[in-house]
């Protein structure tokens, strides 16, 4: 072996040493059951010998730095849609959209079949208010074609500064010709619930995402609610709609408050860190006044959680179509430098043991999306003529005025 392939192999070598130490912190339970993995001589030689290659033959020059964080980029993205290595950057972006807070267009989008999907916009965004749906794939971003190589790279052009534009090339189900949406990039401060009092004494409370907030923001939405009613609600009506996630315990916290006891959420993964399960406490924040759960194929991830503890405890009736279908949780870990590493370690189950992963969770009633969804803002009021999800749920609530959950009639 020439000095140059062995000078590359143990820079490779001592990378992958880095980012083993980097990740023990997350997986150290494990490891002192189970001796790490190591490369063989033939799997190192074989990255070394392509590192050199590229380093040699690749039509321009790329230095070491540049080469190492685009081959750890293809093997962590490469093992599904949501794993993902971010670089210092990144992962301040991801802690700041936990918060709430953060610059760019408002898009939740996920990687599918090779095309960036289009999971939900967030309301009162720039591509909330331009008329972006779920279900619209992203085909070009500036005129650059999104190919499935370079995901990473589109994902990146929709960030920018405040006050910059962004055009978008999307393709909608349904429609033979592309759309094209002209958006303004701006400093996002996402409030992620908003409530009204409905007639008959029903309160609605919208939940756009799952931050840190949430479940708090909600409690203290129906306390308003039925400050202002006079006396307790007589249905709630929980429209997660277009929410495409967030922050896991919010999931569980939101939850929580309408179930008396019982299991929430339970994962698997190969880690003791990764199989966890979370339950109920006792305490119904609605004392069993029934609820309508109003979800579309925009409701992913931590919507999913929480319809399908409420709907597996039948503690609520889900009003809508069959969610998005994302049941893999991702744990963030931190590496040097301010980096991190995005893995999927769990995949989780509702109450009753299904994964909804590619699946997701099927309504008890079935109702078509109408024009009236595209007024589920957080700035706007509830559509109660052209929402007919919206409507459909009010008639249900009128007939099933209490809806103790399964788990708390077992106990008492």
């Amino acid at each position: 072996m020439s000095l140059k392939t062995r000078g590359i192999l143990v820079l490779v070598i001592g990378t992958i040493l880095g980012v083993s130490l980097s990740l023990g912190g997350g997986v150290l339970a494990e490891r002192k059951k189970t001796p790490p993995a190591t490369l063989s001589w033939e799997q190192a030689r074989l990255l070394a010998e392509v590192m050199q290659r590229v380093k040699q033959e690749y039509v321009e020059p790329i230095d070491d730095d540049a080469l190492i964080e685009k081959a750890i980029r293809g093997m962590v993205g490469d093992l599904d849609r949501h794993s993902a290595f971010l670089d210092a950057d990144e992962f301040q972006d991801i802690r700041v959209t936990a918060s709430g807070r953060y610059t760019g267009v408002g898009l939740e989008v996920s990687v599918a079949d090779g095309q960036l999907e289009v999971i939900a916009p967030i309301d009162g965004t720039p591509a909330h208010k331009a008329g972006i749906l779920a279900g619209d794939e992203i085909r070009k971003i500036n005129e650059h074609l999104v190919f499935e190589e370079d995901l990473d790279e589109a994902i990146d052009r929709l960030r920018g500064t405040p006050g910059s534009t962004v055009t978008l090339e999307v393709q909608r189900p349904g429609y033979d010709d592309p759309l094209s949406f002209r958006l303004t990039r701006q400093a996002i401060e996402v409030a992620s619930t908003r409530h009204e009092l409905l007639d008959g004494n029903i309160g609605y409370l919208r939940l756009s995402q799952f931050i840190d907030s949430t479940a708090a923001d909600a409690t203290r939405a129906i306390e308003d609610m039925t400050a202002a009613n006079g006396r307790p609600l007589a249905g709630l009506i929980l429209d997660l709609r277009n929410n495409p996630g967030g922050v896991l315990d919010a999931a569980v916290d939101v939850s929580d408050l309408f179930l008396d006891a019982g299991l929430i959420v339970s994962a698997l993964g190969r880690t003791a860190e990764s199989r966890f399960s979370r339950n109920a406490t006792p305490g119904d924040l609605l004392d069993g006044v029934a609820i309508a759960v109003l979800v579309n194929r925009g409701s992913a991830s931590a919507s999913e959680i929480v319809a399908g503890a409420l709907q597996d405890h039948d503690r609520a009736t889900i009003v809508g179509t069959r969610t998005f279908g994302k049941g893999l949780v991702q744990t963030v870990v931190p590496l040097s430098r301010g980096r991190a590493v995005k893995l999927t370690t769990s995949r989780y189950f509702t109450p009753s043991g299904d994964s909804i992963d590619e699946i997701g969770v099927s309504p008890d009633v079935y109702v078509e999306t109408t024009a009236g969804l595209r007024n589920i803002n957080l700035n706007g009021s509830v559509d109660r003529d052209g929402d007919m999800q919206l409507s459909e749920a009010l008639q249900i609530l009128e007939s099933r005025p209490v809806m103790h959950s399964r788990a708390a009639d077992a106990e008492h």
